[in-house]
């Protein structure tokens, strides 16, 4: 399993100028690299592709040497990450987002991020060191004490990028995980907007986390100042001091919501005794593009499920998270989980307003309890879990009466399930 950790660096004047003059040479590249594939594109040319231009760099070297200034690896992996963009671009169009643009070219007010990867980079003793051939300032900074447990691990790559006017360093380490062992209990999750987190466990306990939603307080304060920016001359000395306030609120809210993901996400996975949990394969973006969300909802929507990485981040965080463990995360099919009713299996009516779903067979149940449950249903049974799957249906109906069901000893459950997977607050 490999992790990465974020360092902030503290360079000289002299090594910040080297970091922009390689950064620029990057920049060019990619730029170079995605006007060649258009104009291929363009002329009907075929064989524009990753280990074409690849291959071509060594000309370009020959021709223009200021492009040997900068680690071969870098420049390799600059290409890559245009091949990348290609291929997320053609994923996306064919699953039918119609709205995906192409990659675009790289203005040179941003800095360029540099990945050395295999080679070129060198750890040791608190310190971070990159190769470069642009002069004899070297490129060697110190990591604090406190992440010293990298020089004991095996580092894979090293990336320098700049962030808000600040230098990072991310080191992408490997570290050995623990095995995973299916214990025989489960705990299936469905995310949402106003309530993050909904789950059940297999002894039918119920857990509801609402959602911290710090956009709520942040965005108001972030467009009136974006109001008093635009009506001043832009790059003014007032401009900038408006964009600078409206920045900091932005980075205040996203740095918030990604604490609150970071928490939530480690609290689920150590307080609960489930080695296996499952989340609903949810399509963030099909979300916003949703021609059955009225218009006057879609941009709150938008802003809750994506503006700040809400729910798709959060699934990553708990995976990584839950591997760490040697617990695992599997993301199953979670279409009409919200409309089937679990009881009877009749479909409903289910628009995102409403929340209660009242079923004709007497089952009163809010959505997100009842896609939990669908879901939990789902899995059991189409992954032959015969035994967990009738024992899960015992414990929810036991569960519905108001009554604690302590499940059977041959299942491999203690009495000290039934407080499994209390109700918290995080933040």
């Amino acid at each position: 399993m490999q992790l990465t950790q974020q360092i902030r660096i503290f360079p000289t004047l002299e090594q910040e100028e080297v970091l922009w003059v390689l950064s620029e040479k990057c920049r060019l590249i990619y730029n170079f690299a995605l006007a060649e594939r258009r104009n291929a594109y363009k002329n009907g040319v075929k064989g524009v592709t990753y280990r074409k231009q690849q291959n071509d760099l060594p000309t370009i070297k020959e021709q223009y040497p200021e492009y040997k200034w900068v680690y071969s690896k870098v420049l390799q992996y600059v290409l890559k990450t245009l091949n990348a963009d290609y291929k997320s671009f053609f994923a996306l169009r064919k699953n039918g987002y119609q709205d995906a643009q192409l990659p675009k070219f790289k203005g040179t007010q941003y800095f360029t991020t540099m990945v050395y990867n295999q080679s070129g980079f060198k750890v040791e003793k608190r310190k971070v060191a990159v190769s470069h051939f642009y002069n004899d300032i070297p490129l060697e900074f110190v990591v604090p004490e406190k992440f010293s447990f990298i020089e004991d691990t095996c580092i894979k790559q090293v990336s320098i990028f700049s962030k808000d006017e600040r230098y990072f360093v991310a080191i992408t380490y490997e570290v050995e995980d623990p095995s995973y062992i299916d214990n025989g209990r489960y705990q299936a999750i469905d995310l949402g907007i106003t309530n993050i987190v909904t789950a059940v466990n297999t002894t039918g306990k119920f857990l509801v986390v609402k959602n911290k939603r710090p956009d709520k307080y942040w965005h108001p304060r972030i467009i009136k100042l974006q109001a008093r920016r635009d009506k001043c001359i832009k790059c003014s000395n007032r401009w900038k001091h408006f964009d600078r306030i409206v920045k900091h609120y932005q980075k205040k809210c996203a740095d918030q919501t990604k604490d609150f993901q970071h928490k939530l996400s480690k609290k689920l996975v150590e307080n609960t005794k489930a080695h296996t949990i499952i989340v609903g394969d949810l399509k963030v973006k099909s979300m916003a593009h949703s021609t059955k969300v009225p218009k006057h909802m879609r941009k709150g929507l938008n802003r809750a499920t994506q503006n700040t990485g809400s729910l798709g981040r959060f699934v990553h965080f708990l995976t990584y998270k839950a591997k760490r463990v040697g617990k695992s995360t599997i993301e199953f099919d979670e279409r009409n989980t919200s409309k089937e009713c679990y009881v009877c299996g009749k479909l409903h009516d289910m628009p995102i307003w409403k929340r209660i779903m009242n079923c004709e067979c007497g089952n009163v149940i809010t959505r997100d309890k009842n896609s939990c449950v669908v879901l939990m249903k789902r899995y059991l049974s189409q992954n032959a879990k015969w035994t967990g799957y009738q024992e899960f249906l015992d414990n929810l109906r036991y569960t519905a009466k108001g009554k604690t069901r302590v499940p059977s000893p041959k299942f491999g459950y203690g009495l000290e399930d039934s407080q499994e997977a209390p109700s918290f607050r995080v933040g």
